[in-house]
């Protein structure tokens, strides 16, 4: 057990996905694992390990924004030993030839600060994804007859943003959509030389303003995590 997740030792597997929502977490487990178990409710942040596809996978919470992921992923890489790390979660789009319902592989993820601020100081570090689980994602994506974005993603610090202009200029230099986590994900992953990826599905769009209703988000999630549980596993399925 570590200050933050009740699981005892070894009830976590090495693959994890990472929702948000820790209800997310609980839909993908009873939606996607077999013999799916909660193994953690400290705070109300659910995680759940079972298999798929013979395969040991845990899927857990990681809360809203880069510092609450943080705290998530070091106890899970440093306590729990866990070796390849997808974030699935919702994005909102930042360029006209993405589309709601559409699949956003982070390549890169661009930020204004990060809980690792303080680590790098004066450096600007680039953090990106695990190439051969893009590589895999990619090739998931396409064998369900979709053709995925994979470019650069924006971290924000926060949700209701008041800087149209920082809007502007990442949509200018070509990023694809933002959230709030996936440059602490990867910054963690390069650290402790583990996998990390996010796979994201845009929800709304910061140039049409058009949003997803609540009824057709489940569904379209589903195609998310079933692509990062076969990325996760590519090769071995």
């Amino acid at each position: 057990m570590t200050i933050h997740i009740g699981a005892r030792p070894g009830e976590i597997a090495e693959t994890v996905l990472m929702p948000g929502d820790p209800l997310r977490a609980e839909w993908a487990a009873q939606t996607f694992l077999d013999d799916a178990v909660c193994v953690n409710r400290v705070r109300g942040m659910l995680g759940y390990t079972g298999t798929w596809r013979g395969h040991r996978v845990s899927i857990h919470g990681s809360g809203m924004g880069m510092p609450s992921l943080s705290i998530y992923a070091n106890e899970l890489i440093r306590d729990y030993g866990a070796k390849t790390l997808i974030r699935i979660g919702s994005c909102g789009a930042m360029q006209p030839h993405v589309g709601l319902r559409d699949i956003i592989l982070a390549m890169t993820a661009s930020s204004m600060s990060t809980p690792s601020r303080g680590i790098f100081r004066e450096l600007n570090f680039a953090p990106c994804a695990d190439w051969p689980l893009l590589r895999a994602a990619v090739a998931a994506t396409e064998a369900r007859g979709m053709t995925p974005h994979v470019g650069g993603v924006y971290s924000a610090d926060v949700f209701y943003d008041e800087r149209p202009d920082l809007n502007e200029l990442m949509t200018r230099h070509g990023i694809l959509g933002v959230e709030m986590e996936a440059a602490e994900l990867y910054n963690l992953a390069a650290r402790h030389d583990v996998r990390a990826l996010a796979v994201l599905t845009v929800s709304d769009h910061l140039l049409t303003h058009q949003a997803l209703p609540s009824e057709d988000r489940e569904r379209s999630f589903g195609e998310m995590v079933e692509i990062a549980l076969t990325a996760a596993f590519a090769g071995e399925v």
